[in-house]
């Protein structure tokens, strides 16, 4: 077996385990025993869980949230986003990665909870901006400039909002927190002009992501934001 060949069984293994804890999460949280639980249910012995989780719960988080994020790219693919305008498109995106976790709200609670620990602050804005930059990808954004780092800070605001909303929506098929999402995009469109020069915003936008500082005083102008979110 090759290196590579190596850890795609890992990796997989790793998926499996943290897949079947889910079942268990909603009851003990993001917790070793959630893990050990999965690791039964796989017949796997409860050393395995360490082997495949060296970095324990936040390992499991990560292959969690990097495990849907595949599965939104590959359900997007197939929803010839090509056909819509930008703002259709991400939101669509959104939608998409929300309903590919609408039976494991409780995991997902867990999840932040755990992420929003001091230790674990800049973690969850990692994954954060991998998730809305698959999004943005799936779109179609090309750029290279600071636009890229402003428009993933704008798409993670709201994201962010999005789901804290969608988690303790009770509407039919989740129509409020669809209305919610297009609210807020709407309301990226009409972010008033600020007098920070371009470079600056972009300098700003780009710190939080490469360095997981809070995401601040990354304020677009409006007909920036109307050319990446309308259209």
């Amino acid at each position: 077996m090759t290196v590579s060949e190596s850890m795609s069984r890992l990796d997989a293994q790793r998926q499996a385990l943290v897949e079947a804890a889910l079942e268990h999460v909603p009851f003990d949280g993001w917790t070793k025993q959630s893990l050990l639980a999965g690791a039964e249910d796989l017949d796997l012995a409860p050393g395995e869980v360490d082997r495949l989780l060296p970095d324990g719960i936040r390992q499991a988080i990560i292959t969690y949230v990097e495990l849907v994020d595949r599965k939104m790219v590959a359900a997007l693919d197939e929803k010839g986003l090509d056909d819509m305008k930008i703002r259709q498109r991400i939101a669509t995106a959104v939608k998409t990665r929300l309903d590919l976790v609408e039976d494991q709200k409780d995991a997902v609670r867990a999840a932040l909870a755990n992420l929003a620990l001091p230790q674990n602050v800049a973690l969850g804005l990692k994954l954060t901006h991998g998730t809305v930059d698959k999004m943005w990808v799936a779109a179609g954004d090309t750029s290279t400039d600071h636009n890229w780092y402003t428009k993933r800070m704008l798409l993670a605001g709201v994201y962010g909002s999005t789901l804290a909303f969608w988690l303790d929506d009770k509407s039919d098929g989740h129509a409020d927190s669809w209305a919610f999402l297009d609210r807020r995009i709407s309301n990226v469109l009409q972010i008033p002009k600020i007098t920070a020069k371009f470079g600056q915003v972009g300098k700003f936008a780009a710190a939080p992501f490469k360095l997981g500082a809070k995401l601040s005083r990354c304020v677009p102008t409006a007909g920036r934001m109307r050319r990446q979110f309308g259209g």
